[in-house]
């Protein structure tokens, strides 16, 4: 497992990262089940850190055009961002990012459906990516005050899909252009999210995210909404850019629960 060390200069990350990719930053690994499935992921691993430090860590989920078995097209949009937001910080986190098998989705819903039910099962992506977020919750120096999850498009579904099945888990939320189960939004209520969406979307209906705002709205959720207008699909690029969202992403922190 390959450790990187997150040097920073004069309160900045050093010119090193800043010029090098996500795909030189990260580690492929394989995930195996005792059955023997798998799933293919990314490791961003800090390194050069106190033995006894402990570190965020964000589950990042991407889209559909990024699915298949080479272990790198997942890293096409966000996960460079969030690695160099951590060294600028000097709050360097652990990035987790499975890539989707070919034909399959983090969530088993159509996407360009005004709305749906989560599905009584998880899909099986979507089971082995948090069977692998709690194997590296044990294996490595996880703060579990601080998992985060993300994601983009069908892994904006996927983010809302993790938090209704694991809601104890996370410390955050950034769900951008997807969608999930309204009448859950009780669930997920305790949860800081902060949801995107262009309002000229073509692929994934504006009111997806519009109804998950209200519907935690309603039920006094920790919930924010930015729409950008005249906006199409692609919305993640400004919003990964936007220092005050990761600064925001970051600050959260999962309370203990009540004794």
């Amino acid at each position: 497992m390959k450790l990187i060390a997150t040097a920073l200069c004069a309160g900045t990350f050093c010119a090193t990262l800043c010029a090098e990719t996500a795909l030189e930053l990260t580690t492929p690994e394989v995930f195996t089940t005792p059955a023997g499935e798998t799933l293919n992921y990314r490791l961003f691993l800090p390194g050069n850190l106190p033995a006894d430090k402990k570190l965020p860590l964000v589950i990042f989920l991407h889209g559909a055009g990024e699915r298949g078995t080479n272990n790198v097209s997942q890293l096409k949009h966000g996960v460079l961002a969030l690695i160099r937001h951590g060294a600028a910080a000097g709050d360097p986190a652990i990035i987790l990012v499975p890539q989707c098998p070919a034909g399959q989705q983090w969530v088993d819903v159509p996407w360009a459906a005004p709305s749906h039910s989560m599905p009584a099962q998880p899909s099986p992506s979507m089971r082995l990516a948090l069977a692998l977020l709690r194997e590296k919750m044990a294996s490595l120096p996880v703060d579990t005050a601080r998992v985060y999850v993300t994601g983009v498009s069908m892994g904006g579904y996927g983010t809302w899909d993790a938090i209704q099945r694991e809601p104890a888990l996370f410390a955050a939320a950034l769900p951008i252009c997807g969608g999930g189960d309204a009448a859950r939004a009780q669930d997920i209520k305790g949860i800081p999210i902060w949801t995107f969406h262009g309002d000229k979307d073509t692929a994934v209906p504006v009111t997806r995210s519009r109804e998950m705002f209200k519907a935690l709205q309603a039920c006094g959720g920790a919930v924010q909404y930015r729409e950008y207008p005249e906006a199409g699909h692609d919305v993640w690029t400004r919003t990964y850019s936007d220092p005050s969202v990761l600064t925001w992403f970051f600050a959260q922190r999962r309370l203990p629960p009540p004794l």
